[in-house]
Order: C-alpha cells, then sequence, then structure tokens
C-alpha cells in the first residue's frame, strides 16, 4: 500500500502575517513560490494514483510548482471556512474574546456562501475525501498526494488516525512543506512531519 503525502501550500501574505485565510484566494507571495518549487525534490520519483488539490489558487499554484502533475481541484480540501473570521489574526479575536479557540468554538457566520464551519463539519469534508484516498491506495497503484491547507489537512490527519476533528489542533503545519501518513503493523501512522527540502 502507497503513502498519503500531504503538502500544505507556500506563503501569502496573510499566512505571514497570521491572518485566517479560507475563501479570500490570495496569490503565493515570492518566498511562498520558491518554497513550492523547493518541494520539487521531495516528491519526484513517485507514482501517484491519485493527485488533489483544493481550487484555490495559492493550493493549485503549489502543485504545480512543486511538480504535481494532474492534480484535479476537489472542493473538499477548501480551507475551514472561517466565516466572519475571514482576515482576522487570532490576536485581534482574543481582544474580544480571550477564551476563543478554533478547534472547540469553531467562529460565527461570515458574509452571504461563508457560515462558517465547526470542527465536525470539516471532519465530514475530510472523512470524505479519505474515502477517496483509501480507494486509490486500495487499487496498489502508487501514492497519493493532497496540496491544501494547514487547518483542513490538520483535521484529516487526525481523522486518518482515528481521532476526533478537533484533535488536529495537535498537528502544527507550517506553509511550503510535505508531510507523509503511511501505515506500520496496519495502523495508520505519521511517518514524516513538515519536511522541507
Amino acid at each position: 500500500m502507497g503513502d498519503l503525502l500531504l503538502v500544505r501550500h507556500g506563503e501569502t501574505e496573510w499566512s505571514l502575517s497570521g491572518q485566517h485565510t479560507s475563501f479570500t484566494d490570495l496569490p503565493l507571495t515570492e518566498h511562498g513560490e520558491e518554497q513550492a518549487k523547493s518541494l520539487a525534490p521531495l516528491l519526484s520519483g513517485r507514482t501517484f494514483s491519485l493527485a488533489l488539490t483544493s481550487p484555490l489558487s495559492r493550493a493549485v499554484r503549489t502543485a504545480e510548482l512543486a511538480g504535481v502533475t494532474g492534480a484535479v481541484p476537489d472542493p473538499d480540501l477548501h480551507e475551514w471556512d472561517y466565516g466572519a473570521y475571514e482576515g482576522v489574526t487570532t490576536v485581534e479575536i482574543h481582544r474580544l474574546r480571550p477564551a476563543w479557540d478554533l478547534w472547540t468554538d469553531g467562529v460565527p457566520p461570515g458574509p452571504d456562501g461563508h457560515p462558517g464551519e465547526s470542527p465536525a463539519e470539516v471532519g465530514r469534508r475530510a472523512d470524505r475525501v479519505l474515502a477517496r484516498v483509501d480507494a486509490a491506495l486500495g487499487d496498489g497503484d502508487g501514492d497519493v498526494v493532497l496540496v491544501a491547507h494547514a487547518h483542513f489537512l490538520r483535521v484529516l490527519t487526525a481523522r486518518r488516525l482515528g481521532l476526533a476533528p478537533a484533535e488536529g489542533r495537535l498537528f502544527q503545519l507550517a506553509t511550503g512543506t510535505v508531510s507523509r501518513l503511511s501505515t506500520e503493523h496496519g495502523r495508520p501512522v505519521v511517518a514524516e512531519w513538515n519536511v522541507r527540502a
């Protein structure tokens, strides 16, 4: 059975400033483009039975620069919908809600079409993606690569390991990195995390 590779997109202006970025479609910074290019050696030489990317340009561009060919945009790989907290930093939120925690409290509704999501809602999307991953890995024709966003990939990792969606809080994920989920004795494990070239 192959491995599941998770690629977090390269740096954007908002990932650099710490602003929550879900539906705002920001491009990579120059440094973010360099981060994405640097991932190519970590992914080369692998055969992918499935390559999926978030539909947002920062993920699509990262996939292109990292040499992931044939990646299919999948709306389920979209970042956690931050609702009213889009573009707002955790420091700013804590000024009004000192005890707020994304992983337990979720977010308030935002503009039309962006009601925000709870950890459980993000977990349901992650479970749908993992069903596709399992089908592709079951074919035995290589690895699977997902190019997406920090909070979504953290929830997906928790679900892959059999944990509740909110346990994604345990997996800090940096921009422009590759992480590898594998198996050991038939159980899912974290084999590598936050790898850079």
